[in-house]
């Protein structure tokens, strides 16, 4: 399916690249991460009921609402544009009354990403370059001092990372990388259109 078409299949509106508004040069503008992607993710990498996935910067819940749909994991999409946000509740909304979802397996906050107090029961982390390095050094360090406060594996999912995240994780934190997955039909024209996925255990 195309772009549209899988919109239509999930009964959301998640297309197009939109600016927003951002009081802050730190923060990047939303644009979806690709459908094609998001099937290439899940082909290698395993993601089930149990997980609890934060997606970052998530705009209209996109990548929520697709893995929910997939995998039955619960997920929480934080985001500073409180216009995306009521967008993204919305497309929840019709996603979950489509498909008889529980709405609170899907939740959509509007802050700041340094301002998120991780829970403990959220294992996997995603980002599509939604800020500038020093937020994510902070949202790092909330997700390392979680697992201290409750001991438990947690995965950083990195989508078309910048060189200052890979970097910044490579040299200054204990994560490891443990799975790196090109998007074969864009990697071969965009050396980038990768997902690669850290762990600390």
């Amino acid at each position: 399916m195309n772009e549209a078409a899988y919109d239509r299949f999930l009964h959301i509106d998640t297309c197009g690249i939109n600016n927003g508004i951002y009081q802050s040069s730190h923060y990047n503008r939303y644009e979806p991460t690709p459908y094609l992607a998001l099937e290439e993710l899940l082909k290698h990498y395993h993601i089930n009921e149990n997980d609890t996935i934060v997606d970052f910067g998530c705009g209209l819940g996109r990548v929520g609402i697709f893995l929910h749909n997939k995998t039955n994991a619960s997920v929480l999409g934080i985001d500073l544009n409180e216009q995306f946000i009521k967008k993204a509740i919305k497309n929840r909304d019709n996603y979950c009354k489509k498909f008889r979802k529980k709405e609170e397996n899907i939740q959509f906050l509007c802050c700041l990403a340094e301002d998120y107090a991780i829970q403990p029961n959220e294992n996997k982390f995603y980002f599509f370059n939604p800020f500038s390095l020093p937020i994510f050094m902070k949202a790092l360090h909330h997700i390392m001092r979680s697992t201290e406060e409750r001991k438990r594996p947690v995965d950083v999912i990195l989508y078309y990372p910048t060189i200052d995240y890979l970097d910044y994780l490579n040299r200054s934190t204990p994560f490891e990388k443990v799975m790196e997955i090109p998007i074969p039909a864009i990697n071969e024209k965009i050396w980038n259109e990768r997902f690669i996925i850290y762990r600390l255990t």
